[in-house]
């Protein structure tokens, strides 16, 4: 099952275990069950700190395994393969319930073991999803950590039948005590803060006790890693505030145009400016979204930020680095039929569809890409582009065409999701040509129609154009003195990581310069 490098990566791994680990496997004669056996006994020889046994418990989901310590029944299970992009999610698993201690920060890791209450999570999972790993190793770390908490993660493709049960058509989907409880990629700060209703109050509390940045950074994508970087070096007090690390780079798959690097994964990418940026003293503040900015000259002194929990920050200078998101069609249904068969990721959700009719809605590069990938997997492809031409590089272009399952329809302008109120069961478009109507049978719509800004939580504050992208200057200077801006939600053109990156430098040293021209006390 396990190469030769990869044995001698987790035999090395496996040395970190301070406690005995047992692989509890409830297996039956299929094949797939032969396969999981087969690699937990290899796993098992690899550590006389690690045993395995077999049993059978028709309760219990069959392929599947429990990681535990042996004498006890509490640990994590994987009910089918944990391999693909979930490998990493077993090894952590072994290493956590084998003693070795998490990265995450110690006020995080004694709120999920004080939470009260009992919570039985579940998540389905695809072995090609990139989003999936990171909510499934938050929840098998709570478990470790809370004897309250269970967590089972399921092979959403092995187990079909319950994917079709519960009307799953996108991964990572959740759920807790049965029911459903999130879909899509979730840290575990933004996991415990909704099972932990005083959350909220308490991060308040912490974030406005807070001492006053000399620059408060509003996103932590590359361009506000970037900055954070760049402002800590100088030497000068850093915050940096955003709902998830990494931000858009961790829904890329790979990524092969970051002039040094080969080639990467988005994830991969977002753990190594995680990495950097601790590696200097920046006050990384995550899964906490601003929702509005009061500049200095309104309240006298520092600009202020105000959370979705409550809280209120102080700074001398902000750089706004908030990126942008997938852009929604805007049509009847949409909303309504989102994760029932709307969807933004082909890499994680494309294995729900298999064997079905699906549609990609949006011609560029990353809607064709889109459907190249998806025909490997479902039955058929349509794409419908609004224009009269592709805007796919050609090479993309003739892929597709040479592909027997994708068609193309030009001048289609998508008007409805339809459904049965429980799924998606097709789509309705105008061909712009002669206005005339047609109903596409399909069980899902892959939406690539580009990015929009997240800058909407400002208002009028900074000034913005008719795109809501935050007009800046070669400096990164908004209109706001002491604001400045970088990276996607900005009217710099080309949005790529290296650009975002980069005009986070550059707004880092802006601010820094502003700092050191202006009086402390216009702060005070």
């Amino acid at each position: 099952m396990l190469d030769n490098n990869l044995q001698a990566q987790l035999k090395a791994y496996l040395e970190k275990l301070t406690k005995p680990v047992e692989l509890v496997a409830n297996l039956d004669d299929s094949e797939k069950s032969n396969e999981i056996k087969q690699l937990l006994e290899q796993i098992a020889s690899l550590s006389e700190m690690v045993s395995m046994r077999v049993e059978q418990n028709s309760a219990l989901r069959t392929p599947s395994f429990l990681i535990t310590n042996p004498g006890t029944n509490i640990g994590v299970r994987f009910a089918g393969s944990p391999l693909g992009h979930e490998f990493t999610s077993l090894v952590l698993a072994l290493l956590q319930v084998g003693g070795h201690p998490s990265k995450e920060a110690q006020e995080l890791l004694d709120q999920v073991k004080s939470l009260d209450g009992d919570f039985h999570f579940e998540t389905y999972y695809s072995l090609s999803c990139h989003n999936c790993p990171d909510v499934v190793q938050a929840l098998n770390l709570m478990a470790v950590l809370n004897p309250n908490i269970s967590h089972t993660a399921i092979d959403g493709a092995l187990f079909q039948n319950e994917i079709d049960e519960r009307n799953i058509m996108g991964v990572p989907a959740v759920f807790l005590n049965g029911k459903e409880f999130g879909q899509g990629r979730m840290t575990l700060s933004e996991i415990v803060s909704k099972v932990d209703t005083n959350a909220d109050a308490r991060a308040a509390k912490s974030l406005s006790e807070r001492e006053p940045f000399e620059v408060l950074i509003i996103g932590s994508g590359p361009a506000g890693a970037s900055a954070a970087v760049y402002t800590a070096r100088k030497g000068i007090r850093t915050g940096m505030v955003g709902e998830r690390f990494g931000g858009q780079v961790m829904d890329t798959v790979d990524i092969e145009n970051y002039i040094s690097v080969l080639k990467t994964e988005g994830a991969i990418l977002a753990g190594a400016l995680k990495n950097h940026v601790d590696s200097y003293n920046v006050d990384v503040i995550d899964g906490q979204s601003v929702t509005k900015l009061i500049p200095a000259e309104h309240v006298g002194g520092y600009h202020q930020i105000e959370t979705a929990s409550g809280g209120v920050m102080k700074a001398r200078s902000i750089i706004i680095a908030t990126g942008a998101r997938w852009r929604n069609m805007g049509v009847p249904g949409e909303q309504e039929y989102r994760t029932k068969g709307i969807t933004f990721c082909p890499h994680c959700d494309g294995p729900l569809f298999k064997g079905k009719r699906v549609a990609v809605i949006g011609g560029g590069n990353s809607g064709i890409e889109a459907a190249i990938d998806l025909a490997g997997i479902v039955e058929h492809v349509t794409v419908l582009e609004f224009a009269s031409e592709l805007k796919a590089d050609s090479v993309l272009q003739e892929k597709a065409r040479s592909l027997g399952n994708i068609d193309i329809i030009l001048n289609a302008q998508t008007l409805e999701v339809k459904g049965d109120g429980s799924k998606m069961t097709s789509l309705e478009y105008k061909d712009r040509t002669d206005d005339s109507v047609h109903s596409l049978e399909v069980a899902g719509a892959f939406v690539q129609i580009g990015l929009l800004p997240n800058t909407n939580w400002l208002g009028d504050t900074v000034a913005r154009n008719r795109m809501g992208e935050i007009e800046i200057d070669a400096r990164n200077e908004t209109n706001v003195k002491g604001v400045f801006a970088a990276g996607d939600c900005t009217t710099v053109p080309y949005k790529q990581i290296i650009i975002s990156a980069g005009e986070g430098a550059k707004a880092a040293l802006s601010a820094f310069d502003y700092l050191i021209r202006t009086s402390t006390r216009t702060a005070e």
